[in-house]
């Protein structure tokens, strides 16, 4: 039996007793997966990223492994509801336009000690200034860096596009602009490369561009180093107690690590393994999340209907932003149909081997996003499922 045959054997036993669709984490794929993560890390704390995760539940385990501390967040709302059930170190990764949650925020002396927010504009201090309705608590700020790599002359751009702040001088402008300002401490640096750490580098059947990306990742690695370096010192000499340098991400783990000006890195989609995950030559994954869906048709040889499956991931529209099938190997989908709302149909010759009420095993394309989707998932531990959890939809949390 292969391995994949082995744990779908073990899916099957183990959720028998449930019905489709349903959302699995195994959880011996999901720790190794995290142990993986704090040896790339190389000693240097993993913060992990909730979006990539979306389950308090798992969140907590992770953050009760040696070598991962504190969270990063996708919304303010999302950083004070986490900050109010007990995680004390919440990083805001993106800017909020959340008036009623800064009011929140600033008045609040345990929020505003655990939640920092992010910040590349001193527009965005002004927002928090006219939301504050009284609040005087002190506002933690992080600054974020634009990471992405610029070539001939900045007319050709690699990478996303996310702080406007580029240059050392920029950072430390805007660092200046938060110093002065009453109510703010600047506490963090922040610098995403998602270029490298979000783009496999290994894609199966494409050997040129597979080289083309590494190359381009390689440069790109380099010349963040040195300008990520450059601007720390410059924000250093405006805060001279920065707390914290945060950079990285699933796949440049080690890489960003290695850097001296970095103090910890960022990680959430290497816990799940989605399949947007498998092309990378910088580590190899276990899929830890999956979903499954109920055979519901047999519409003729060789074809299978399940139930549900269209849950496509964020991001450019593509193939590869659609879900899986990954148990049993070997089935696709119909080119005319895809992964439709209420159901999906799938061919291949291992359908017929599939009967009505057996379970397809999918992969999703990206981690968190799977959660979107269920309310609960439930924990595997070798055939048994030893618990289920909710997600943050199952807690009636729907933050995007």
């Amino acid at each position: 039996m292969t391995a994949r045959a082995s744990d779908r054997a073990r899916y099957d036993r183990a959720t028998a007793h449930l019905d489709a669709p349903l959302a699995i984490v195994d959880l011996d794929a999901f720790d190794a997966n995290a142990d993986d993560l704090v040896r790339r890390a190389g000693g240097k704390p993993v913060r992990v990223a909730s979006k990539s995760v979306r389950c308090r539940a798992l969140l907590e385990r992770v953050l009760a492994r040696e070598g991962f501390a504190g969270v990063m967040s996708f919304t303010l709302a999302e950083s004070l509801w986490l900050a109010r059930s007990g995680f004390d170190d919440v990083l805001l990764a993106y800017p909020s336009a959340d008036r009623a949650g800064y009011a929140e925020l600033t008045a609040d002396p345990k929020l505003a000690s655990a939640v920092t927010v992010m910040v590349d504009d001193p527009a965005q201090l002004d927002l928090v200034d006219a939301a504050r309705a009284g609040g005087s608590e002190v506002v933690r700020v992080c600054l974020e860096l634009d990471t992405s790599l610029r070539l001939f002359g900045g007319r050709v751009r690699v990478g996303a596009r996310r702080s406007p702040l580029h240059s050392p001088a920029e950072v430390a402008e805007v660092a200046r602009a938060v110093a002065r300002r009453p109510g703010f401490r600047v506490v963090g640096l922040m610098a995403y490369e998602g270029h490298v750490a979000g783009v496999g580098d290994a894609v199966a059947g494409r050997p040129l561009r597979s080289r083309a990306v590494r190359l381009m990742q390689s440069a790109a690695r380099r010349e963040l180093a040195e300008r990520r370096a450059a601007v720390v010192r410059a924000v250093r000499e405006v805060v001279p107690d920065l707390e914290f340098v945060n950079g990285g991400g699933t796949g440049s783990v080690q890489h960003t690590a290695a850097e001296d000006a970095v103090t910890e890195v960022a990680a959430g989609s290497g816990l799940f393994v989605p399949r947007l995950f498998d092309h990378y030559t910088s580590f190899t994954g276990r899929p830890a999340a999956l979903f499954g869906l109920p055979v519901v048709r047999r519409p003729g040889v060789g074809a299978v209907t399940v139930l549900g499956g269209g849950y496509p991931a964020s991001g450019v529209p593509g193939p590869d932003r659609l879900p899986v099938p990954h148990l049993p190997a070997g089935l696709r989908y119909d080119p005319q149909e895809g992964a439709g709302e209420v159901q999906t149909p799938l061919l291949g010759s291992p359908a017929d081997d599939l009967l009505i009420g057996d379970t397809v095993w999918f992969r999703h394309a990206k981690a968190g996003e799977l959660c979107e989707r269920f309310d609960a998932l439930h924990l595997v531990e070798g055939d048994t499922v030893t618990d289920t959890v909710p997600t943050y939809r199952g807690e009636g949390r729907t933050f995007l």
